[in-house]
């Protein structure tokens, strides 16, 4: 091609392409629009429900937050459970994934360059347009060439796009923390379990203990003829009840240490390794001054669904620019010929360069159609955002809640539980003694039993309630990520 003719017509194909840029403002996009309007943190009154608890600037978990917990063997259990957990890498994976799908994104700001070769053996028409030298022989045409093409991007749809795709990356590596803390807190949780069943374990062995020598005193007395074989015939009963529990509640312990080595990504013999946990006391449980403010850039789900609202925002952006031109510029240079011979000669070369544009005119409304869907798409991520965000603000309310009525709890607790030992005491002296039937000894001991068994459940749901806060205060995840910016612009309607 001769390259001076091509320049030569470049004048004619600016005004072509100044007529489809008139054209172009001729394009309607219809009036759909946004309806969502994002949610300010700010705006969701808590400060009532948050009043009263105690606020501290350090109050946010910190990204080893069951470190508090002060028991080396769940810190081990931490680690092999995020290093072994599938599910962790799967997530880890679709961030990985995210990450490259914004590459290829990125690939349309720059210029594309390829090459290409060609070779066609055929056969020439004796009545084509052909030189008379060709017509009716068969021979080859060949062709080596390497184009260029770049797309001026004037309304800004591949830097949309872009962004849209990195904001969906940053959702997905949010992601990948969210499903961290998800299993940190299952981990927690269940070795809390194990913990109280360890404990009501405890209670249940006490328990047979106190009855045996309760059976061994009664067996006394009706040797003694001051009880009857009803009085032996009731305490021999109680033991295998006992006994029942006692292997119960080891078929829960067994069954937690399973479970944890499931949340550890391990066989059930990880299990049979772990010892009986050892929980330090808790520290008292504080409020961040600055929630909820803060929280939308500090828990997961939220900052997640927020990276997902600017994404849709950018597909917007990308929609609307496909009702405007598109404009590239192509150009390619190489060799041409028939047959092999004077394939590498100077006269075979080829060349061209130009600007290509495009322009929708019809296309029976799937312009604004999809146009709609990303601005329905737009409001869902906005009202999933809304929704996230109440939710996680209603979440450490609760979780207040439940902390503050488990300290009046253990409060009355500890009272019931020393009054119904002092009765049992005593109910036992005079059983002793002579003064008191076993049925009163009977019924004074199942009223400790009660007490030491809900003594032990408050303590665990204490300690569960401080990891139900850290969780939903996002469990420290975030403090080495960048959440969106917290004001965030309905889309305009510019490209």
């Amino acid at each position: 091609m001769n390259i001076t003719r091509t320049l030569n017509r470049t004048p004619a194909l600016l005004s072509i392409g100044a007529l489809a840029l008139a054209l172009a403002g001729c394009a309607s996009q219809g009036d759909s629009r946004t309806h969502a309007v994002q949610m300010d943190a700010s705006a969701v009154v808590s400060a009532a429900s948050l009043g009263g608890q105690a606020l501290s600037p350090a109050g946010w978990p910190q990204v080893e937050w069951w470190q508090a917990y002060g028991d080396p063997q769940l810190d081990a259990l931490m680690r092999t459970a995020l290093a072994g957990q599938p599910s962790i890498r799967v997530a880890e994976a679709r961030f990985r994934q995210a990450q490259a799908a914004s590459g290829v994104a990125r690939s349309a700001l720059f210029p594309q360059v390829g090459a290409t070769a060609r070779s066609t053996e055929q056969r020439f028409s004796e009545n084509g347009p052909v030189s008379p030298a060709l017509a009716g022989e068969v021979d080859s045409i060949n062709e080596i060439n390497v184009g260029l093409s770049y797309e001026l991007d004037l309304w800004g749809k591949n830097r949309a796009a872009l962004e849209a795709s990195l904001d969906r990356a940053h959702a997905a590596e949010v992601d990948a923390q969210a499903a961290r803390l998800a299993l940190t807190s299952a981990v927690a949780r269940t070795y809390l379990a194990l913990d109280l069943a360890y404990a009501q374990r405890d209670i249940a062995n006490a328990t047979l203990k106190q009855r045996e020598q309760l059976l061994a005193l009664t067996s006394r007395r009706v040797q003694a003829h001051l009880d009857s074989q009803v009085e032996l015939t009731q305490a021999e009963a109680a033991l295998p009840a006992t006994r029942q529990e006692i292997l119960a509640l080891t078929e829960v312990v067994t069954r937690l240490e399973n479970q944890l080595a499931l949340l550890s990504g391990q066989g059930p013999d990880m299990g049979r390794s772990i010892q009986r946990p050892h929980l330090g006391p808790l520290p008292a449980a504080t409020i961040p001054s600055n929630l909820p403010a803060e929280l939308i850039g500090r828990r997961p789900d939220v900052v997640a669904a927020r990276w997902r609202v600017e994404a849709a925002s950018g597909d917007i952006t990308v929609a609307k620019a496909q009702f405007y031109p598109n404009i590239s510029l192509n150009a390619f240079a190489g060799v041409q010929s028939v047959g092999l011979d004077d394939l590498m000669s100077i006269g075979s070369r080829i060349l061209g360069i130009g600007p290509a544009i495009s322009l929708p005119i019809f296309n029976g409304g799937r312009l604004r159609s999809a146009l709609g869907v990303s601005q329905a798409s737009y409001d869902i991520a906005v009202e999933q955002y809304n929704g996230t965000l109440v939710a996680a603000i209603h979440d450490v309310v609760e979780q207040l809640v439940v902390l503050r009525s488990l300290e009046q709890q253990v409060k009355e607790q500890e009272a019931a539980l020393a009054l119904s030992e002092k009765a049992w005491e005593l109910a036992s002296a005079r059983y002793r003694h002579g003064l008191a039937t076993y049925l009163q000894v009977l019924s004074s001991e199942g009223q400790v039993l009660a007490q030491r068994r809900l003594a032990n459940a408050l303590k665990s749901r204490q300690a569960e309630g401080r990891m139900n806060l850290d969780r939903a205060l996002g469990g420290g995840a975030l403090q080495n990520l960048t959440a969106p910016s917290a004001a965030h612009n309905t889309p305009s309607t510019n490209p």
